[in-house]
């Protein structure tokens, strides 16, 4: 299978090109510099001549707040862009992926959302993702994966490790964390979401959408206190809430989403305890002091 690779400098784009690379598919990774997503005319002529099977997109705005001082970039990337991909793969007879996110959900329920679940966005950049969503599935062979708070080891050169990532690195150095208390999600580990995303592309599942994160709700809270007892270290956690905070852009309070879906694809992702603590030991490199103490 010939993949091609969209914004591969990204964390998402490393697992993602390590994933089917060690498959034996051959990967075209593409970043910002070799192919501009929101040009059109570059998108239709990159895509129609890389013969691809498969376009992989991981561009993507994710400055939340920054959205809302710029929504025409992040409509640009987050949904003009994803339109040009979508309609460039079918005319190359290639199939696509493409990421959401939860923030297309408006954080008002209090169990993990579900595919079916009306998308009620309450931000410029979740309005953006969800304007990508539907360009996405104009392809009538597309997979729209939901992911949230991803957390993985970047690529070459790539130094991006999202929040988690801010927060381990604060438990490391023994500085104040500031967590949020009040948020509950369902954190996506990058080679997680890259093996079920190989998955369903290669078994093939039915096309549509997908929530692909790891298994469990929790608040960044116990997020926290989970990754300083692998670490074994303190926790000088300062929790913070959402009311207590000033942000340009709303986050949803409750934002976890049920995988169940993927589940009945055959793909059943790990529990989100398991994922940080196989992510850690990679990342510290050394045996965790907390990995005994799971059975």
């Amino acid at each position: 299978m010939r993949v091609l690779v969209t914004g591969a400098g990204g964390l998402l784009a490393a697992a993602i090109i390590r994933e089917f690379e060690a498959a034996g598919s051959e990967v075209l990774p593409l970043d910002r510099a070799a192919l501009d997503v929101t040009s059109a005319d570059q998108v239709q002529r990159t895509l129609s001549g890389a013969h691809a099977d498969l376009v992989i997109n991981c561009a993507a705005f994710n400055d939340v707040d920054g959205a809302e001082q710029h929504p025409v970039g992040a409509l640009a990337v987050n949904a003009f862009a994803v339109r040009s991909l979508s309609q460039a793969a079918r005319q190359a007879g290639a199939g696509l992926v493409h990421y959401s996110t939860d923030f297309v959900f408006d954080g008002e329920q209090t169990r993990p959302y579900v595919e079916d679940d009306p998308p009620n966005p309450r931000s410029v950049y979740a309005a953006s993702k969800l304007l990508g969503e539907w360009f996405a599935l104009e392809h009538p062979d597309a997979y729209v994966l939901r992911v949230e708070s991803l957390f993985g080891e970047p690529g070459p050169g790539g130094s991006r490790t999202g929040s988690l990532g801010a927060i381990v690195t604060r438990i490391q150095n023994g500085e104040p964390a500031p967590v949020f208390v009040d948020r509950t999600i369902t954190p996506g580990y990058t080679g997680d979401v890259a093996a079920a995303t190989r998955r369903l592309v290669s078994e093939p599942a039915r096309p549509g959408i997908y929530h692909c994160v790891n298994s469990g709700p929790a608040t960044w809270a116990e997020i926290a206190e989970e990754a300083a007892r692998l670490l074994g270290r303190p926790l000088d956690m300062r929790p913070i809430t959402l009311d207590s905070v000033r942000l340009r852009a709303k986050r949803p309070r409750y934002s976890a989403l049920s995988n169940q879906k993927l589940a009945a694809a055959g793909i059943a992702m790990p529990a989100w305890q398991d994922a940080l603590e196989r992510h850690l030991a990679r990342h510290a490199e050394v045996p965790l002091p907390g990995q005994s103490g799971r059975g």
